[in-house]
C-alpha cells in the first residue's frame, strides 16, 4: 500500500457509521420542528391551548410514508417528549410507527402526523415495548376550527388527540392499528451507548445531545408558555358575576314568624291658649232675699 493511499485510509475510517451517527437524528429532529411549528401557526388547526398546556406526552412523526398493499398502512420515525412533574418537557426518545389504519386520504404519498396524549396511559408500554393505538388506548381526530375552539370548555375527553397534515392542511384524523414503538439504534446514536428512553426522559445520558434534537424540546417549552399565557388572559378577561343580593336568613323551624308591628301614631289634642282679658265684663245681679 503506497503511502499516498494512508490519508485516504484515515479519511474513511473517519467517517464511518459511527462517525456519521446522528446525522439522520438531526435532520428528524429539524422537520419536528417544522411540523409542530407550522400546526400552531395556523389558528384553524392548532392544538387547542388547553390539551397543549395539560397534555402529558406529545409525539410528532414527519414525513411518515404510505407503505406498500401488502404491508398496509404507512411507516415513519418521530419523536417522543414528555412533560415533567415540574412541568417542564424532556429532551425526546426516537419512536416508530408503522402499520394501521390511518384515516388519511388515498393517494397521498406522504404526511405529518401529531399524537398528542392526556394521560400517562400508553406510555409505560411505549416505553417498555410497544404500543398499538386504537387498542391500547382509543384515538380521537383532534378538533379543528370551531371544534377546537369548543373543546377548550372541557370537552378533551379522549386519552390521545391525533392530527395530520396532507397535501399542506391539518386536519384531525383517526388512527387505529398503528404499532408506536422505540427507535432504539437512533436513541444510541444521540445519548450514547446502551441509552433507554427512561434515562433521556430524565437526562441521564452518557452523550450530550445536538442543539437540533434540542431545539425540539424548546419549541415544545415556547408552544406551551404561549398556551398558559392565552388561557390566563382569557380568565383575566372573562366578565365578572354579579354579587348576589344578600338574603334574609329563614327562622328555625318552629319559630313563629310575626311582622313587624308599626309603631303607634301619637295624635297631640290642641292646647289652650293663654287667657284673654274682657273689656266689657257681665253685670251679676244680686238674688232676692229670701221669704
Amino acid at each position: 500500500m503506497s503511502l499516498m493511499r494512508l490519508p485516504l485510509l484515515a479519511l474513511l475510517l473517519a467517517l464511518s457509521p459511527a462517525a456519521l451517527a446522528g446525522t439522520d437524528e438531526d435532520a428528524r429532529a429539524q422537520n419536528a420542528v417544522r411540523v409542530l411549528t407550522d400546526i400552531q401557526a395556523i389558528p384553524e388547526s392548532a392544538i387547542p391551548e388547553k390539551l397543549f398546556d395539560e397534555a402529558h406526552a406529545i409525539v410528532v412523526v414527519p414525513d411518515s410514508i404510505k407503505a406498500g398493499l401488502v404491508i398496509g398502512g404507512r411507516r415513519g420515525h418521530g419523536l417522543l417528549s414528555v412533560k415533567r412533574d415540574d412541568g417542564t418537557w424532556s429532551n425526546p426518545a426516537f419512536v416508530t410507527m408503522t402499520g394501521g389504519s390511518i384515516g388519511f386520504q388515498a393517494g397521498v404519498p406522504s404526511a405529518d402526523i401529531v399524537l398528542v396524549f392526556r394521560s400517562e396511559r400508553g406510555l409505560d408500554s411505549i416505553v417498555n415495548g410497544k404500543f398499538t393505538l386504537g387498542a391500547d388506548a382509543g384515538v380521537a381526530a383532534g378538533p379543528v376550527g370551531r371544534n377546537a375552539a369548543a373543546a377548550t370548555d372541557g370537552q378533551l375527553k379522549a386519552e390521545i388527540w391525533s392530527w395530520s397534515r396532507a397535501r399542506g392542511l391539518f386536519a384531525g384524523v383517526a388512527i387505529d392499528g398503528a404499532v408506536l414503538s422505540i427507535d432504539d439504534r437512533a436513541n444510541e446514536a444521540v445519548y450514547g451507548r446502551d441509552t433507554t428512553p427512561r434515562m433521556v426522559f430524565e437526562d441521564r445520558y452518557s452523550q450530550r445531545p445536538s442543539n437540533a434534537i434540542v431545539s425540539f424540546r424548546d419549541a415544545l417549552e415556547e408552544a406551551t408558555a404561549a398556551a398558559r399565557a392565552a388561557r390566563a388572559g382569557d380568565s383575566d378577561n372573562a366578565p365578572a358575576r354579579p354579587a348576589a343580593p344578600a338574603s334574609t336568613p329563614a327562622p328555625a323551624a318552629g319559630t313563629a314568624v310575626t311582622e313587624p308591628v308599626a309603631a303607634p301614631t301619637t295624635v297631640q289634642a290642641p292646647q289652650p291658649g293663654a287667657f284673654e282679658p274682657v273689656e266689657n265684663p257681665a253685670t251679676i245681679e244680686p238674688l232676692p232675699p229670701a221669704q
